[in-house]
Order: C-alpha cells, then structure tokens, then sequence
C-alpha cells in the first residue's frame, strides 16, 4: 500500500481531507467514491501521524490538573478528598513523591482516571 513519504505530500492531503469532509457525512453510502477516499486518505495520514507526530501517554500530573480543571476542583478540595494532607497532594503534583496504592485507587475513583494512568503503564 502507498505510504505518505514527505511533509508537502502530507499537507496536501490533510487539505483534501478538509475538502471531502465537507461533502461526507453519516448518510454517505460506504461505496461512494468520496467516502472511500476519505476512507483511504485518513488511513495513510494516521499512519503518518503515528511516525511524525506521535502522541505520548499523558502524565498522571497532567491527568490530574486537566481532572482538577474540568471539574471545577481546587488542590485544596482534591485533598479532603483524598483524606490526605493538601501538602501531600502538592508533593504529588509537583513530582517529588507517587502516590501510594490506597490514593491511586482513589484517585482512579475521584477523578475517573484511568488505572493505567495512575499505575504509569
């Protein structure tokens, strides 16, 4: 199968995937000749996304703040909630310490965050 192989031939195609989405919808038959170009086209550009622009894991740091920041909740509160000191979760937020497997497990459960998130796997 063709592969993307330069940033130019990249670009190109993104622009056409913005030109097809515009004709593509939910109601597309699966055989019309623009919902299998965008079929292809978005396969070979996620492959080359995949190579050039990987996406890490997020840190369980940055899980939290976002977690914090979309449920309107302070450090302070995260705390309480926990059941440990708001110095501790500083500690935590900063780097200087892991959590420990009891607050893991809370922080999975307060915070809807994934385990595998929380445990670094």
């Amino acid at each position: 199968m063709a592969e993307i192989k330069t940033e130019q031939e990249y670009r190109s195609l993104m622009k056409r995937i913005d030109e097809l989405i515009e004709v593509v919808d939910d109601n597309t038959p699966t055989d019309s000749k623009e919902y299998v170009e965008l079929d292809i086209i978005s396969g070979l550009v996620a492959e080359y996304e995949d190579i050039h622009y990987p996406i890490g894991k997020p840190s369980l740091v940055d899980t939290i703040k976002l977690r914090l920041y979309e449920k309107g909740i302070t450090q302070s509160k995260l705390a309480e909630m926990l059941g440990i000191s708001p110095a501790r979760v500083s500690e935590i937020m900063t780097g200087k310490c892991e959590p420990t497997l009891k607050v893991a497990r809370a922080i999975c459960q307060k915070l809807d965050i994934s385990p595998s998130i929380v445990l670094g796997v």
